[in-house]
């Protein structure tokens, strides 16, 4: 019987808009000058949890993801106590639009968006996370149209490796982006590509494959019949 999954909210680290950025840091930022005036930092302590709160608030305001990073070996080494584990950047035109795009974000980490563990089991934390309509950040980075349905799966490494064979084979889906381990922050994944239904197969399927190996980690530890006296 598959074990509940427990999500783990990610945290919001701090969060700060300029109005209006200073020219050479928003050139050094990327930001486009005839589109872009104000900017909205953020910091979080999941970065894949803020990849897809970015893409999320372009779909609920005129803002576009001008920057995102993550920062090596994750949140239990971050740099300083807002630090996290990435840094993303929203701009617009208009700062009321930002502010608006930050709300989304917030929004969507607050209630859709997060990592889970195993209930009963200690970690680790995995990213089985489908997203029905990708906005403008993430549908060019997968390489698929706005809109189209995507599922978004990180864990960690042999865990990504066995559950992503998995899913691939469990439905009609296409693998348009794999980050190969370690990450930054030592994780690995991909993204899934396909009809709606069947990216959620594919996570279902994921989410199974990842419970395998955290429950029975040397289970693929078996002596050939061959060798046997």
């Amino acid at each position: 019987m598959a074990r509940a999954l427990v999500p783990v909210r990610p945290r919001l680290l701090s969060v700060r808009q300029l109005e209006r950025v200073e020219p050479q840091l928003a050139r050094a930022l990327g930001l486009d000058p005839a589109r872009h005036v104000s900017a909205g930092l953020v910091t979080c302590d999941q970065d894949d949890s803020l990849y897809a709160a970015l893409d999320h608030a372009t779909k609920f305001a005129e803002v576009d993801v001008v920057y995102a990073k993550s920062f090596y070996a994750g949140s239990g080494h971050a740099s300083g106590p807002t630090s996290g584990e990435i840094l993303g950047v929203l701009a617009g035109s208009n700062p009321d639009d930002v502010a608006e795009g930050l709300w989304a974000l917030r929004e969507a980490l607050t209630s859709r968006i997060s990592f889970f563990t195993f209930e009963g089991l200690t970690g680790p934390a995995f990213f089985p996370h489908v997203i029905a309509e990708t906005g403008r950040y993430l549908a060019p980075l997968a390489g698929v149209p706005v809109g189209s349905p995507l599922a978004y799966l990180i864990a960690t490494p042999n865990e990504a490796l066995v559950g992503l064979d998995a899913a691939l084979k469990a439905a009609p889906v296409t693998l348009v982006k794999f980050f190969g381990p370690p990450t930054e922050t030592n994780f690995a994944g991909g993204y899934l590509s396909g009809a709606l239904a069947d990216v959620e197969a594919a996570a279902a399927a994921f989410v199974d494959a990842v419970e395998s190996v955290v429950t029975r980690p040397l289970a693929g530890l078996v002596r050939p019949m061959r060798e046997r006296k």
